[in-house]
């Protein structure tokens, strides 16, 4: 693990990038919260009749841990910019474990919801503070390396979590996932309490939240390099809440069939992110997001292609060209990220909470929407249509709102000199 920033406090940063143990505590940080959330999801029919409720009551244990996600990105993100990454992120975690005992001795679902919703809130605060964590230790060509690292090892842990909380709720009861969750929370807080020095940019004017996220609006790449991470996440929210409808009711296959299809496309996305890891090396980070938009727009015009020939009848059909879409998802996802929360390294904490926030809050109503077009359709023309015009959108932020790369050096080196002469005088 190479280009590490070797600035002040060199001793601390170059130690710790230097071991793969930042790796490893990156991915824990990053995956403790979603992690959690698919471990429950096999036991939720079981929860259901356990507390003797409706499966829509049960389901809330999911959604509102998706609402907990969102606002704890908003909120974390911007306090690890004034007080440091590390007493945020412990403070995180903590409340993830607090919430974890709550959950294990949950006697009523409504309770249950309720400690499962303070989990996320404490438990995704690893997921934005990680991307800031990285933006503290790499320079701005490594970062959507790193992050792609990350994400590919963190993939294949949530590849195994829902097979994982099966078995534990078949062998020992749904109450042993909490425990398992819980202690894991707590081995995790632990180990980053004594693994992880403070990486944040020492800030002596401690700017409020209103202030950073107001000078990153103000910057056309900033939100040309938000808006393009926002969309391309939501070209999975989309298919993965269409997919189902579309193979169990349309094409009349079985959801295991179904099941096993959509991991083809996570697998996809892995590959993508580890291509992303070697050839981000040698090229910059603008040209991999271009390769991955190349990827995105050519494989939704051809899936969109195929509805309209009929051939997307067919599971092979939509999701061998699905895969290709994801693979460049990977690419854009990761570099648009690291060119996001570039922009004020010094507020990458903010930029990633509002990323992370918008990503997770528009998510959830792309994929109700996504969840429509699959379910009042007699094909895949409508999904199909809206993966292609995600995808251009995706593009156009791009081309018509993220200035050439000349130029956006050039407002950093300004914002730089600015800020050196305000520490001289």
């Amino acid at each position: 693990m190479h280009g590490v920033m070797g600035k002040p406090p060199g001793a601390a940063k170059d130690s710790i990038a230097t071991s793969r143990v930042v790796l490893l505590m990156l991915v824990l940080m990053t995956g403790v919260a979603p992690i959690s959330l698919y471990m429950l999801v096999p036991a939720l029919p079981v929860l259901a009749t356990t507390f003797g409720r409706d499966i829509s009551v049960a389901q809330m244990t999911v959604s509102l841990y998706m609402v907990g996600i969102a606002l704890s990105q908003l909120i974390m993100g911007p306090l690890s910019d004034k007080f440091g990454r590390r007493p945020v992120l412990l403070a995180g975690l903590g409340l993830m474990v607090i919430a974890g005992v709550g959950s294990v001795f949950a006697e009523t679902l409504p309770q249950l919801i309720a400690a499962r919703f303070f989990q996320a809130l404490g438990g995704a605060s690893g997921m934005v503070i990680s991307r800031a964590i990285i933006r503290d230790l790499y320079p701005r060509e490594r970062v959507g390396a790193m992050i792609s690292l990350v994400v590919a090892a963190l993939m294949i842990a949530q590849m195994v979590s829902p097979l994982t909380g099966g078995l534990l709720e078949t062998a020992f009861g749904w109450r042993a996932i909490l425990y398992l969750i819980t202690a894991a929370s707590l081995s995790i807080a632990i180990f980053i309490a004594v693994a992880l020095p403070e990486t944040r940019r020492d800030r002596a004017d401690s700017p409020s939240f209103r202030g950073d996220l107001g000078k990153l609006m103000q910057s056309r790449a900033f939100v040309g390099y938000m808006l393009c991470q926002v969309l391309a996440s939501q070209i999975i929210f989309a298919f993965a809440g269409g997919g189902p409808y579309i193979v169990v009711t349309q094409m009349g296959r079985s959801s295991a069939e179904y099941g096993a299809w959509f991991a083809s496309t996570g697998f996809a996305y892995l590959v993508g992110n580890l291509l992303c890891v070697r050839f981000a090396p040698r090229h910059s980070l603008e040209r991999l997001i271009w390769f991955g938009l190349a990827l995105q727009l050519g494989g939704s015009f051809l899936n969109l292609t195929w509805s309209f020939a009929g051939l997307n009848q067919a599971p092979l059909w939509l999701f061998g060209t699905q895969m290709i879409v994801m693979v460049g998802n990977a690419f854009v996802m990761a570099n648009s990220a690291a060119g996001a929360i570039s922009i004020r390294p010094e507020a990458a904490g903010t930029a990633s909470g509002a990323m992370g926030f918008l990503q997770q809050g528009i998510g959830a109503l792309i994929s109700q929407f996504g969840a429509y077009l699959g379910g009042h359709s007699a094909s895949t023309l409508p999904l199909t249509s809206a993966l292609f015009a995600i995808s251009v959108a995706c593009a156009c932020s791009m081309i018509f709102i993220v200035p050439r790369r000349n130029v956006v050096v050039s407002e950093e080196l300004i914002e730089q000199a600015e800020e050196d002469e305000a520490g001289i005088m």
